[in-house]
């Protein structure tokens, strides 16, 4: 299996140099150079010397393309074809030549959550129009950026109704591969093959690959109802992945742009921390986002699920919790509307009969905001969402969590497209489960705080080595709600405390729902300070160690403190971390497993220098979790 070193620092994005363009269709060259270039009817995008960079290629004889991604000379994707089909064309080959049109692409944004807040976008485009002998136009736009490569399909209107894509991606047959079985709410495990090994059938277009050039993660972004959700179909025996959308038919009206093959690759650290999905999407269409406030969730449904739900009592119990911990929020999941079966909801007064205002109320007095689960079938019309939005917002309701929209099928697609612009308008926060993956919605609709779409903490086939592979793939492409801190499912997790305590900081969230009873939080008074101390939005990110499957060790810094979450499979082990969060000398204060403890879980405070190594005894699928602070005489606590 053809898979990297684990580099075990975050490598630094190749910033500064000059973009290289090369394209012989057009370009003239003199002297020596001229043997030099790449044959006609090829073209390459890069965006800097050191960064990947693919080449697109024309076969003279079918008229069909191909591309392919290296990154410093060694193999990322190899050829692959490129192509759309559709009703009156067939776009996938006997295409010639017209032009090529360049630019680059400057962009500075800030997020609302995610690996970072301040964003900064450098890339290339490219666009290569193309032509059949019938006269039918393809405009193929290729985009690269230092941490990867994408590309879509353009085309003008007249062409009816997309039958299908051509598109695939061909992978050296022994590339080490971790792929998620498809599944329509995208809660599948992950499992380690190579790419020729893994067994026939559909993954998630979420699909990690290791070749000679690195880690490449492929991903879409820029996916509406325009569109239709892709997954990646796959043979047995060979590298390759074709694009299967979930439609047969994609309904079109005028031209047409498709979501972005996006290919995210470079390093381990540079993948983990790229969000090239989130750069390539549109512009936020949110104008004022001073509503928008990530933050850390008291969840109820595993702490005590429907009965809480449905009880007033139970939820103001929670609510004081929260407020007791200094926790933002307090998510009330089903059950607390099962009754509007019988509701008359024509009636202008039907609200009167839920007891959610005076929750609202009474944690607005503690200084806790309140999110709600609702079903996706009572938001599916917009009769529905124009009875509950406003309903909700003037409740003072502040996110809500939709569950169970199970498709990527262009008509689910068009209700994303339909309630994203109501929950902004409404102001309501949003948390979708049961979902597609977020496809740099994120960046576009900035209230989408978080995204399920992973198999989670409610899931009890949970393995050690998906939970060391998630970093890696799912929670790349945007903030993932696995809910961590289930500490009372002991039995039903792989993991030990101090993993599960690692996994509040490994794992992204805007909403980070934590999914333990208030009990299991007390018995366990380590893992409950540190999760006071936590934030959900995050200055920076940085992989200080990781190997799919094997471990994930995270830092993400909130103001002047970095906090540490590791999570390892396999059996009990020293692990050594290199403490790369920048020089000079930190207090570095961890949790770790240990029979010492009175919860099992025990603290330890050492001063390292930035860059030393943090030695942490782990036990079987463990980890740690930890809070680093820089070190002056008298500190003795990242605490706040």
């Amino acid at each position: 299996m053809a898979v990297p070193r684990t580099r075990t620092m975050a490598a630094a994005l190749c910033t500064g140099l000059a973009a290289t363009l090369l394209a012989t269709a057009t370009a003239t060259a003199t002297g020596p150079a001229r043997a030099e270039q790449p044959k006609p009817h090829t073209w390459t995008v890069t965006e800097a010397a050191h960064a990947p960079r693919a080449r697109i290629a024309l076969d003279d004889t079918t008229g069909t393309l191909s591309l392919s991604v290296t990154r410093e000379g060694r193999t990322v994707i190899e050829p692959s074809p490129v192509g759309i089909l559709t009703q009156q064309a067939d776009l996938s080959q006997g295409l010639r030549f017209l032009h090529r049109k360049d630019r680059a692409v400057e962009e500075h944004y800030r997020a609302k959550s995610g690996k970072r807040l301040d964003r900064r976008v450098r890339m290339n485009e490219t666009r290569l129009s193309f032509a059949t002998a019938a006269g039918a136009r393809l405009d193929l736009v290729v985009r690269a950026a230092a941490d990867g490569i994408a590309y879509r399909y353009v085309l003008p209107a007249g062409y009816g109704d997309v039958l299908g894509e051509t598109s695939a991606f061909n992978l050296p047959a022994d590339a080490g591969a971790w792929l998620s079985t498809y599944r329509v709410d995208n809660e599948g495990q992950f499992n380690q093959y190579t790419a020729a090994s893994a067994p026939t059938g559909e993954y998630s277009d979420q699909a990690l690959f290791a070749t000679d050039g690195g880690y490449t993660l492929l991903a879409e972004s820029d996916l509406t109802g325009g569109y239709s959700g892709a997954r990646l179909a796959h043979t047995q025996g060979t590298g390759t992945y074709r694009v299967r959308l979930a439609d047969s038919q994609v309904h079109t009206d005028g031209s047409l742009t498709t979501p972005w093959r996006a290919m995210i690759t470079g390093d381990l650290a540079t993948v983990t921390r790229s969000t090239f999905t989130d750069d390539l999407a549109p512009a936020s269409k949110v104008a004022d986002t001073s509503w928008i406030r990530p933050g850390t969730v008291l969840w109820t449904w595993l702490a005590g699920g429907r009965t809480a739900g449905q009880s007033l009592d139970a939820q103001k119990a929670y609510v004081d919790y929260a407020a007791e911990r200094h926790w933002p929020y307090e998510a009330v999941d089903a059950g607390w509307y099962f009754k509007t079966d019988a509701w008359d909801t024509t009636d202008p007064d039907w609200q009167t009969d839920s007891w959610m205002p005076q929750l609202v109320d009474y944690a607005r007095a503690k200084g806790v905001g309140i999110v709600v689960w609702i079903h996706q079938r009572d938001l599916d019309t917009p009769e529905e969402r124009a009875q509950w939005l406003p309903t909700l917002e003037r409740w003072g309701v502040k996110g809500v969590k939709i569950d169970f929209m199970n498709s990527e099928a262009q008509s689910m697609l068009q209700w994303y497209d339909a309630i994203l612009p109501e929950t902004a308008a409404h102001h309501l926060m949003v948390d979708f489960h049961g979902a597609t993956l977020p496809k740099g919605i994120q960046r576009t609709w900035p209230q989408v705080m978080s995204m399920e779409a992973v198999g989670g903490e409610e899931k009890r086939t949970n393995t050690a080595a998906h939970l060391t592979t998630l970093p890696f793939t799912r929670n790349v492409i945007g903030s993932m709600d696995f809910t961590p801190g289930g500490f009372q499912r002991v039995g039903m997790r792989p993991n030990s405390d101090a993993a599960e305590v690692g996994l509040t900081v490994a794992y992204e969230s805007g909403l980070q729902m934590f999914a333990g009873t208030p009990e299991s939080y007390d018995q366990r008074p380590l893992a409950r300070a540190f999760l006071d101390q936590e934030p959900a939005a995050w200055d920076d990110t940085r992989l200080l160690a990781g190997s799919p499957g094997q471990e994930a060790v995270l830092a993400r810094r909130s103001g002047d403190r970095w906090f540490l979450g590791g999570v390892y499979a396999g059996a009990a082990h020293t692990a050594t971390v290199p403490l790369t969060v920048g020089p000079g000398r930190w207090l570095v204060q961890t949790i770790k497993d240990g029979a010492d403890g009175a919860d099992g879980l025990v603290q330890d405070s050492r001063v390292l220098r930035g860059g030393a190594e943090l030695s942490i005894d782990v036990v079987d699928n463990g980890g740690f979790a930890g809070i680093a602070c820089r070190w002056h005489p008298g500190i003795t606590t990242c605490y706040r």
